[in-house]
C-alpha cells in the first residue's frame, strides 16, 4: 500500500504572522483515492483569487519604486499574481530518484544549474529514513495552481535500508556538489509527497532563488556548518544535498518552529546522519558568544519582512502591524550577522540572506555590520553567481537591453554589498538577497 500516493489539493490558507522566510506557500497536497480528482480540484484552486493587503501594497509602492526604479512595476505585477509564481523541485540524494528525474524531464523541467551528461545520468541509491511522527502536510510544500499534465500516481517513498557503513561509501562516491534542482519555464506545479514514518521523501519543493545562499556558502565535505536561523529547514536540507559536512548545527530558538525544523530534517535525512546534524535552541543573537570561532561556514537566513506573504496579510490590521514590526527588523538582523561573524573561525565565511526586496534589511544591514566589525571582509558574488545564472534569475541592477552585465567595480556601492534577485515575468524567482562576508 506504500507504493502509491494519491493527491488532492488543499485550499491555501493565509500565512500566519512570521518574520522567517518560507520556501513555498503554505499548504500541501493530501491523499485522495479517487482518480481524476487532481485536475478538477486544481482548476477550482486556480479560479480563487487571493486578496492582497492595500496598506502593505501602498507601502511597497512608495519604497520599492524608489529603490528598484523600472524593475518595480514588473516585480509588482508578479507579486500580485501568485498563479504566475514558479517553484523548483530539489531532489533528495539520500533517496532513489531516477523515476522522479524521468518524470520531471518528460514534463519539460530542466536542471538548475545545467547538469553535464555524466552528472545528469548519476543515480542516487536509497538510504536510511526518518522516525518522524508528525502529521501530514506540515512541511513547506505548496499546493499546485497549474498542472497541465498530471504526473503518474506511483511516486515511491524510500525505506530505511542503508547502514552507516554503506552511507559512508555512498557519500564518498558522489561528485563534489550533488545538489540537484529542476525548474520549469512556466508556473507548472509538481505535487508534494506526504510524510510516512520510516520513509524518506524524494524531493522538496521550493523557490529556486532560495538555493543561491547555499551555493554562495560553498560547503565542502568535512566542514563545520551553522545554520543560525534554520526553521523551517529548507536551506539545511539544501546544505546536506550539496556536501557531507562533519557537523551541521541547525539553530532555532522558537519551540514551535524548532519542532517544524526537526520534522523536516527527519523527513529528508537518514538516521545515520544523526551524529552529523543537530538541532540547537539558542538565541541566535548571542550564539557567537557561546561558540566563538568554532564553525567554518555560517548561514544567516535572517528573519525578515517576507514580501510574498506579507502582501497577502489576512486583515488590514495585520498588515499595518507587520509594517510597524518591519522598522525594527534591521536591528535584529544586524545583531544576528554580528553573532555569526563571531561564531565563524578566522578565514571562514558567513552568508547573510533574506527574502525581501527592502534595502533597509539587506544592503544597509551588511554595511552597518561591516563598519562595526573590522575583521569582516566583503566578497564579490556578482561574477560568481549573478553573471553565470543571469539566464535564470533577474538580478538588480540589471543591464539595459543589448548591454552586457556591468563589471563589479562599476556597480553602485549598494549592489556591491550583495546581490538581489527581483521577481520578473517568466522569471518569478525571489525576492532573495544574499551577501558573503569572510572573517579575516
Amino acid at each position: 500500500m506504500w507504493r502509491k500516493i494519491w493527491f488532492e489539493t488543499k485550499r491555501i490558507r493565509p500565512i500566519p504572522l512570521s518574520f522567517k522566510c518560507h520556501t513555498a506557500p503554505d499548504g500541501a497536497l493530501q491523499q485522495n483515492k479517487q482518480k481524476g480528482s487532481v485536475k478538477d480540484k486544481v482548476r477550482k484552486t486556480i479560479k480563487k483569487q487571493r486578496a492582497f493587503c492595500s496598506a502593505v501594497l501602498n507601502h511597497f509602492d512608495h519604497q520599492y519604486s524608489e529603490e528598484l526604479g523600472d524593475l518595480w512595476p514588473s516585480a509588482r505585477a508578479v507579486l500580485l499574481d501568485p498563479q504566475s509564481w514558479q517553484y523548483g523541485v530539489m531532489l533528495n540524494r539520500f533517496s532513489a530518484v531516477t523515476d522522479i528525474t524521468q518524470i520531471l524531464l518528460s514534463l519539460g523541467f530542466s536542471s538548475l544549474p545545467p547538469q553535464t551528461d555524466a552528472s545528469a545520468s548519476l543515480c542516487y541509491g536509497a538510504s536510511a529514513a526518518s522516525n518522524s511522527k508528525y502529521e501530514e502536510g506540515q512541511d513547506t510544500l505548496l499546493s499546485p495552481h497549474h498542472i497541465s499534465k498530471c504526473p503518474p500516481e506511483d511516486f515511491s517513498l524510500q525505506p530505511d535500508t542503508t547502514s552507516q557503513d554503506s552511507l559512508s561509501e555512498f557519500t564518498l562516491s558522489l561528485p563534489h556538489s550533488s545538489l540537484r534542482c529542476y525548474i520549469h519555464p512556466h508556473p507548472q506545479r509538481f505535487p508534494s509527497q506526504a510524510h510516512r514514518p520510516g520513509w524518506l521523501k524524494q524531493y522538496y519543493l521550493l523557490n529556486a532563488a532560495s538555493l543561491l545562499p547555499v551555493l554562495a556558502l560553498q560547503v565542502r565535505d568535512g566542514d563545520k556548518v551553522l545554520d543560525l536561523c534554520s526553521a523551517p529547514g529548507g536551506k539545511a536540507i539544501a546544505i546536506m544535498q550539496s556536501a557531507t559536512p562533519a557537523l551541521l548545527c541547525c539553530n532555532e530558538p522558537d519551540p514551535h518552529r524548532r519542532d517544524w525544523l526537526s520534522k523536516t530534517l527527519e523527513s529528508f535525512l537518514p538516521r545515520s546522519l544523526n551524529s552529523r546534524v543537530i538541532v540547537s535552541a539558542q538565541d541566535g543573537q548571542f550564539f557567537g558568544h557561546s561558540e566563538a570561532g568554532f564553525y567554518d561556514k555560517v548561514l544567516v537566513d535572517a528573519p525578515c519582512s517576507n514580501d510574498r506573504s506579507w502582501l497577502y496579510s489576512s486583515t488590514r490590521h495585520q498588515g499595518e502591524q507587520r509594517l510597524k514590526d518591519r522598522a525594527r527588523l534591521p536591528v535584529l538582523q544586524a545583531q544576528l550577522l554580528r553573532s555569526a561573524l563571531s561564531a565563524v573561525r578566522r578565514g571562514g565565511v558567513v552568508v547573510y540572506s533574506t527574502c525581501t526586496l527592502s534595502m533597509f534589511e539587506n544592503h544597509a544591514v551588511v554595511e552597518t555590520v561591516l563598519n562595526d566589525f573590522p575583521e569582516a571582509e566583503l566578497e564579490d558574488l556578482w561574477e560568481e553567481i549573478a553573471v553565470p545564472l543571469s539566464k535564470y534569475f533577474t538580478f538588480s541592477p540589471h543591464p539595459a537591453c543589448g548591454q552586457t552585465q556591468p563589471k563589479p567595480s562599476l556597480l553602485p556601492l549598494n549592489s556591491r554589498l550583495g546581490i538581489l534577485v527581483v521577481p520578473q515575468p517568466g522569471r518569478t524567482w525571489g525576492p532573495m538577497f544574499l551577501s558573503r562576508i569572510r572573517r579575516k
